[in-house]
């Protein structure tokens, strides 16, 4: 990977050979900091340089092309995001472009978040001088500004004037602010009217992040409550506080650096998802499903379509990246007397012995006489050719009779793939909390 220069020793700009981003101290967020706003431009002819620009003054910004801003949130302790060397390394991988780096942490650094909140529109009305001198210039296109903004529910763009608003192709919010922005007007806030198209991702609506949809498609991953692989206790020291908040940086990270892509689900809630009412984005006859990320606009022709066009969509993630996971449709008919209702745990191995599993336990499943129960089961590896399966029946009780589920047919059928062969087991009985091993088989054409 490249080495930029964010985490530099900060001199004076007039001393720096590579402009970094603020570093300031722990001293300084107990005394607060007077806002000052630093715009900092990396290209692909100085990706590993900023140069500091403003409103006269613009480097080696290319006007015909696409800009991004970067615009971080809050900043309790003064530290540079972890994160901010690897966006702009990515975008920048995948496109070429203008990434303008907004660092405002001299005004977000501070322990009393009212007070970096208060300075948003501030830093808002830099911004709009910046674009608003870029728009001026010979060849600015209409689609050629982006602006992305991170963890930051306030500085949004209405503070820019009606003629910006609409060349604005594409604003991206990463977990916006809840605190003191939470049912507040939209021109307080950040609204589906900011750009041309809007996605959000919530990724901690339960504490730091805000919980309604605020743009055309909102993204819940996991539901937008805890993310899997942060700490559940504030034991985890400051990854208790912060890393769900986070996780919404690194899912769009992954969708400019990894190998998979993400998928979200179109859905009224994260319940109707994990019971696998809301993949009917993955047929043909249908249009595609939402991706998440930097990719996420290529759904905004669909949205047209919709009144009002606005969206919210579900999917679950692994713990670490890339984060992605595989659906899959477990088709269950059983042929018990009596209701059995419990969960399935399945697993998947191929011939080089990989395996990879899902619990379908987030409710119980009910299991009637001659009735087919499909369940969603989520893989954080796709393995291309099963070669056995196991599965797993558990009604959750330590005490009491052990039951049995009479399988007719078990089917396997991927989402991501639907072309795949599916595959069955016929006439099977699962012991209650013993693991069963079977080699699937094709499906039978007339049962398909």
């Amino acid at each position: 990977p490249l080495k930029m220069c964010f985490h530099c020793a900060v001199n004076k700009d007039t001393d720096e050979t590579c402009p970094s981003f603020t570093r300031l101290s722990f001293h300084s967020a107990v005394v607060g900091t007077g806002l000052n706003v630093k715009l900092m431009l990396y290209t692909r002819k100085n990706l590993t340089c900023a140069q500091v620009i403003n409103a006269t003054a613009f480097g080696n910004l290319n006007v015909t092309k696409k800009t991004t801003f970067i615009v971080h949130g809050f900043r309790p302790t003064g530290s540079p995001p972890v994160w901010i060397g690897d966006l702009v390394e990515g975008l920048l991988f995948v496109e070429d472009m203008n990434v303008v780096v907004v660092d405002w942490n001299r005004g977000a650094t501070t322990l009393i978040y009212t007070n970096a909140a208060s300075k948003t529109k501030n830093v808002a009305t830099v911004l709009k001088e910046f674009i608003d001198q870029m728009l001026l210039t010979k060849g600015k296109k209409s689609d050629q500004v982006l602006m992305a903004l991170v963890n930051s529910a306030g500085i949004d763009t209405h503070f820019l004037p009606s003629s910006i608003l609409g060349l604005i192709s594409g604003l991206t919010s990463l977990d916006p602010a809840g605190p003191l922005f939470n049912g507040k007007p939209p021109q307080d806030r950040l609204d589906p009217s900011d750009a041309q198209f809007v996605d959000v991702i919530h990724s901690d609506i339960d504490a730091l992040g805000y919980r309604e949809p605020l743009g055309h498609i909102d993204f819940y991953p996991n539901g937008g409550l805890d993310q899997p692989g942060c700490p559940k206790t504030i034991f985890g020291g400051m990854q208790y506080f912060k890393c769900d908040h986070q996780r919404s940086v690194y899912l769009y990270l992954s969708s400019l650096t990894e190998s998979c892509t993400i998928t979200a689900y179109p859905c009224d809630s994260y319940r109707d998802y994990r019971n696998g009412k809301c993949v009917s984005c993955i047929t043909p006859q249908k249009e595609s499903c939402p991706l998440l990320g930097y990719y996420a606009d290529r759904w905004k022709d669909y949205l047209k379509k919709k009144d009002p066009p606005m969206t919210k969509a579900f999917f679950d993630t692994a713990e670490e990246k890339p984060f992605c996971m595989y659906h899959y449709f477990v088709d269950i008919l059983t042929w018990n007397k009596n209701i059995r209702r419990g969960a399935i745990t399945i697993k998947l191995r191929d011939m080089a012995g990989n395996t990879t599993e899902s619990k379908i336990n987030h409710e119980p499943a009910t299991f009637q006489k001659y009735h087919q129960v499909s369940l969603l089961a989520r893989f954080n590896q796709d393995l291309d050719k099963v070669a056995a399966i196991s599965l797993v029946f558990s009604t959750g009780s330590v005490i009491g009779p052990k039951y049995k589920l009479r399988i007719l047919r078990m089917k396997l059928r991927s989402l991501a793939y639907p072309e795949r062969p599916q595959l069955c087991r016929y006439d099977l009985v699962l012991k209650e909390n013993v693991e069963t091993v079977f080699q699937p088989i094709l499906c039978s054409k007339l049962q398909m």
